[in-house]
């Protein structure tokens, strides 16, 4: 690309007007926030036409892919010179559930108060979505002169229905968004006591493979206790595999992880996440982890949490049957079968059986470089838009539907806004009780988006 050109990209950024950008921002994350498009529920259909009105208006063609006409998915295209390979931007206009009696306001309502936004969507993931719309419309109007695709996917179905959504995408519509590189929902930046830690970027994630335990046994009597009671032989499963400490597993990102968060941390936090591959202190590290830091316990291997227990019918008959149900995250390069049958050995009760809950719904997959242009272009943004703070690759133990590409081989790279670290105790968090964003943070969101796309897309 010509010095002109880059120039020229330097002045469309330099000469942004982001007062006003700021406000058109607000107005479309307001009005994406006010659809209630949770899901279960399913209807992503009036996001998505707000969406296609707003691209539309700007002469950008979009494209309506769906498999059932409440949960379409809606792609735009800004055309490059095909010098190199698109660029993907996502985010899904679908939301988890709330229960209203828990919101001080309106959970649909959007409102803006003590300068917070509060509604379900803040930041799962209707910020995402509002991210990468800005971010098409600014290049739209720039008349940017761009090497490759930008393409933007509005996706429905990711919280807990992919097969309307990225599954659909992927299987039946691949090359619409088959591209170079992803920006997706994932990580981002950590405040504490309102000041700004570190900058997350999500480059790979674990691996959901739930399965459930079954107790059989002879039901019976209250009144005469049974050695063969499923209730306790399912007690005894569930004990020996929560107990279980599955082995440590590192990779690449996990790895350049500890180590960043180890430069920003208390000497005696820094020693902890040194000392992790330190055979005679990894025990006793692991040990204070899992008792008081669990994401990090989490990030460290492929984890089991027992959820949900199911079993008997009245209070005076010993069930026949009883079943608990484990929330299996597979850490990156877990064999999934060879796992569960390392459970199996463990509980080893012939009275006790342990099976698949499900079909995969979000593939394996090795984690997404760290050595390559989009990361750079990454950390170049983060420094442009909170200067002084560093960009820290993350493992995410939730699961994303940027697995799903990374599967074919895209690598995706996982962003999001800053949040206040005390919010999650508070109950605002994503898929809490309630969800609020910071406006402020936002807003740089918004215009740290903007930089990483117009970088790599030039």
């Amino acid at each position: 690309m010509t010095r002109t050109v880059l120039l020229l990209f330097a002045l469309t950024a330099a000469a942004q007007d982001w007062k006003a950008v700021e406000e058109e921002t607000m107005r479309h994350y307001q009005t994406l926030l006010r659809f209630d498009t949770s899901d279960p529920g399913g209807k992503e259909l009036p996001a998505a036409n707000y969406l296609k009105q707003v691209l539309e208006s700007e002469g950008i063609e979009v494209k309506i892919f769906a498999v059932n006409k409440d949960r379409p998915n809606v792609v735009a295209r800004l055309k490059g010179t095909g010098r190199k390979r698109p660029l993907l931007i996502m985010g899904h206009t679908d939301t988890v559930n709330v229960d209203p009696k828990k919101w001080t306001f309106p959970p649909y309502g959007a409102v803006r108060d003590g300068g917070y936004v509060y509604s379900r969507g803040t930041l799962d993931d209707k910020d995402n979505v509002v991210a990468a719309l800005m971010s098409v419309l600014l290049l739209k109007r720039a008349n940017a002169q761009l090497d490759r695709d930008v393409i933007f996917l509005a996706e429905s179905g990711e919280e807990g229905h992919t097969r309307v959504g990225i599954q659909y995408m992927v299987g039946a519509h691949f090359e619409e968004i088959n591209a170079e590189y992803c920006i997706a929902e994932g990580w981002g930046g950590l405040r504490q006591n309102g000041k700004l830690k570190y900058v997350g970027v999500a480059t790979t994630e674990k691996t959901p493979y739930r399965a459930t335990l079954i107790a059989r046994g002879p039901a019976g009597h209250g009144s005469k206790p049974l050695l063969s009671n499923a209730l306790v032989h399912l007690s005894s499963a569930v004990t020996k595999v929560a107990a279980y400490r599955p082995p440590l597993r590192l990779n690449d990102t996990t790895r350049a992880y500890f180590e960043r968060i180890a430069t920003i941390s208390t000497p005696e936090e820094a020693a902890r996440y040194n000392g992790l591959a330190d055979s005679a202190r990894t025990g006793a590290i692991q040990d204070y982890l899992q008792a008081n830091e669990p994401g990090h316990y989490s990030m460290l291997r492929t984890s089991i949490s027992p959820t949900i227990i199911t079993g008997g019918i009245r209070n005076n008959v010993i069930p026949s049957e009883a079943e608990a149900q484990l929330d299996i995250r597979l850490a990156p390069g877990e064999d999934g079968p060879a796992f569960l049958q390392t459970l199996r050995n463990l509980i080893n009760d012939p009275q006790v059986e342990l099976v698949r809950a499900v079909a995969d719904i979000r593939p394996s997959s090795a984690p997404s470089p760290l050595n390559n242009e989009a990361f750079r272009i990454i950390e170049e943004a983060g420094r442009t838009v909170y200067p002084g703070v560093p960009t820290i690759p993350t493992m995410m133990t939730g699961a994303t539907d940027m697995a799903n590409l990374r599967a074919k081989g895209v690598p995706c790279y996982g962003i999001g806004p800053a949040v206040d670290d005390e919010d999650t105790a508070k109950g605002f968090g994503a898929h809490s009780d309630q969800e609020r964003i910071l406006e402020s943070e936002l807003h740089k969101f918004v215009r740290y988006h903007y930089e990483i796309v117009r970088n790599l897309a030039k």
